[in-house]
């Protein structure tokens, strides 16, 4: 993994953030090495969703080279040429399509070749962001900055936790620049609207979401709708589930969304129990230790010892707060119904122009924007958020200023942009 002097490198000592630096090396064409990948771990290196994830960079880009250490604990990776085209990959169960899809989407713009992308997973996760959203806000969001035909998120077949078997087809053109972006009116919540879908189960599990997530939101506002789709047959994916995904549409067009899945109690037990395992937080040897692991009735996730316990055995912050949204037990539908409500409760509480999980493409695309002011408007800046402004200001030396709005508690966020071509569409 030698290179040579002269070559700028940036270094990075974990794979935190991991997605959100690849994408900013392609952009700016920026070398990186990342070292200790976790390194103290049981298991040290790259995780298979990882691997997944630069073989899928590789496959869009012409020329990349990407250099794994025998140990997986070491990464080099030279950024080629963006060139899109059809392709297809297959997404490991690990993870879900939106851990691969949602920075795709920020790149695909800037391809030499309009994307069509299928991707083969799981569509529905209490993990990444879930296809729904993907389709419902984060796509709408490419609007603001010019993007306006030709896009287009296509659901062929569901996949739920843990064997996936979903499918979704992807489609972007190519833009030779961005548009400045002024969105600062988040406006009132004008309607809301829902799917809550479910595979190979009962279809009135579906109704029972979606009844008792209406009920909740009917309180505030009557304008309310949540479909139900029930999907059988090859297009049920390989393994039973279902879950909600609830968008709120203010009067300007912004759009802030909620969702929640349906998570198995014995995969989350049993994800804790390995994790521990790994640790050394439970040892094999001892039979009371082992049984409380593998009771589901005693392993209480509201228990503040096993919370504990689980944060010690996960290696990074992120990690912690990933492995935290699986803790959700739902002992019927409804409690799910109610608990995405609430979510979507708390998100509009918030204000802003965007919801918490899709803050960094506007961020990404100010930055990348003409040589203009652009603004927009947040209900709170996530951790996310704050190392994406971390990440740009180190690979394309765009600073932001932070304005915090004390009457509504809401943050205004201000760049000028450096005016990124698509060198690839201008020569072509």
């Amino acid at each position: 993994m030698a290179i040579s002097s002269s070559v700028k490198v940036l270094r990075f000592n974990s794979t935190a953030d991991f997605r959100q630096k690849i994408v900013l090396s392609t952009i700016a064409n920026t070398h990186i090495r990342v070292d200790n990948i976790r390194h103290n771990d049981e298991n040290p290196g790259l995780r298979d969703f990882e691997v997944s994830f630069l073989r899928l960079i590789e496959k869009l880009t012409n020329g990349s080279s990407i250099e794994i250490s025998y140990s997986g604990t070491s990464l080099l990776y030279k950024p080629g040429v963006l060139i899109g085209g059809k392709l297809f990959h297959d997404c490991p169960v690990s993870r879900g399509i939106g851990y691969f899809l949602e920075p795709v989407i920020a790149l695909a713009p800037f391809c030499k070749i309009p994307l069509m992308l299928s991707l083969t997973g799981i569509t529905n996760d209490n993990i990444d962001i879930s296809v729904d959203s993907l389709r419902t806000v984060t796509l709408p969001i490419l609007k603001n900055f010019g993007i306006t035909e030709g896009v287009e998120l296509k659901i062929s077949k569901r996949g739920a936790i843990p064997l996936g078997g979903g499918e979704v087809f992807f489609r972007c053109p190519i833009v030779r620049a961005l548009k400045t972006c002024q969105l600062l009116e988040a406006g009132q919540i004008s309607r809301i609207r829902g799917i809550a879908y479910c595979t190979r189960i009962s279809p009135q599990i579906a109704n029972r979401v979606a009844n008792s997530a209406r009920s909740i939101l009917t309180k505030y506002i009557p304008d309310v709708y949540v479909y139900t789709d029930v999907y059988k047959g090859a297009e049920s994916g390989l393994s039973p589930g279902y879950a909600c995904n609830l968008v709120a549409e203010s009067n300007t067009g912004t759009l802030l969304s909620a969702e929640c899945a349906y998570q198995p109690r014995k995969a989350v037990i049993e994800k804790a129990v390995e994790t521990a395992y790994s640790r050394g937080l439970f040892i094999k040897n001892e039979e009371k230790n082992l049984e409380r692991a593998a009771d589901l009735d005693t392993m209480d996730v509201d228990d503040p010892v096993v919370r504990i316990k689980l944060n010690e055995s996960i290696s990074s912050q992120m990690e912690v707060q990933e492995a935290l949204k699986n803790d959700y037990l739902f002992p019927t539908p409804e409690d799910l119904g109610i608990r995405v409500a609430r979510m979507l409760l708390m998100e509009i509480k918030k204000g802003g122009c965007y919801d918490t999980t899709n803050q960094w493409l506007p961020i990404l695309f100010l930055a990348l924007g003409p040589m203009d002011v652009g603004k927009i408007r947040l209900g709170g800046i996530s951790q996310r958020s704050v190392e994406w402004l971390r990440d740009l200001r180190r690979f394309l030396g765009v600073t932001f200023k932070i304005s915090v709005e004390e009457e509504s508690k809401t943050v205004m966020l201000t760049a000028v942009g450096i005016g990124y071509e698509n060198v690839s569409k201008r020569a072509g």
